[in-house]
């Protein structure tokens, strides 16, 4: 397969449909970073959480030590971190292209969405849809970059604090929260270029992002070769400078830090 200057310059009458694949891209990667962010957040608080409600049972005594072993397990059992794990591990362990599949077909599959087009182009009910399991996918990926910048906190701010009288949810808004934000923005900003590229699939269930305009563009022209190189070049241009920049921010926190 050969690659001629003849078929790039054919590309340029379609520079509109690459363009488009490119807002899409980039709306679906901020969209999905949000919404993942907030999901990250509250899967971060089960996994940080002591939900026991069998505590009780370690307060039992008896001279059976298997039985005891049993009735310590069962009071160590925490459901709602249990849950989040769970949920974690699942989106850990299975292809985003599956997770897709599933939100698309089966989720929404049973949900009648308005069909409708915002921006001109972007059609709603491919879009949301895609922008839903991404976000999904991506909480379960962020909780522990979250979960890992609150347990980053110094332990003696949290002791302190709640010396001072102030409650586990006024501690964790004002004392360590503030701090563990910090932490994490960098790690956040990093999945939004990661979120750019996964993104790619969601053409499979016709979302209009780069890769899905590249797959029209080949059906329109027969050429195979050329609009695969201009998705390379568009999403390069979108992930390098971007990496760059957070780059440049984590070296100005870190020189902030040891002032």
């Amino acid at each position: 397969m050969t690659i001629s200057w003849s078929n790039i310059t054919k590309l340029l009458n379609y520079s509109n449909m690459f363009q488009q694949g490119l807002i899409v891209t980039v709306l679906l990667a901020l969209c999905t970073v949000f919404f993942g962010f907030f999901l990250a957040f509250g899967l971060a608080l089960m996994l940080l959480s002591d939900v026991r409600p069998l505590r009780h049972l370690e307060k039992i005594k008896t001279d059976d030590m298997e039985r005891k072993k049993r009735l310590d397990f069962i009071a160590r059992f925490n459901p709602v971190k249990f849950i989040a794990s769970a949920y974690v591990q699942f989106v850990r362990c299975t292809p985003m292209l599956v997770q897709i599949f599933l939100v698309y077909y089966i989720v929404f599959g049973c949900i009648t969405l308005p069909k409708f087009t915002f921006l001109g182009f972007i059609q709603f009910e491919r879009f949301f849809p895609a922008a839903v399991a991404l976000a999904l996918n991506s909480g379960g990926y962020m909780s522990a970059v979250i979960r890992g910048g609150i347990e980053g906190v110094d332990g003696g701010q949290t002791e302190a604090a709640r010396s001072l009288g102030m409650s586990k949810g006024q501690t964790m808004y004002h004392i360590i929260l503030p701090q563990a934000v910090k932490n994490i923005l960098p790690a956040v900003a990093n999945e939004f270029v990661t979120i750019i590229k996964e993104s790619s699939v969601c053409y499979t269930i016709g979302v209009q992002d780069i890769m899905f305009n590249v797959k029209s563009v080949q059906s329109a022209t027969f050429i195979i070769a050329e609009p695969l190189l201009m998705a390379t070049f568009l999403y390069f241009c979108l992930c390098f400078p971007t990496s760059k920049i957070i780059e440049h921010v984590e070296r100005r926190m870190r020189q902030s830090d040891n002032r």
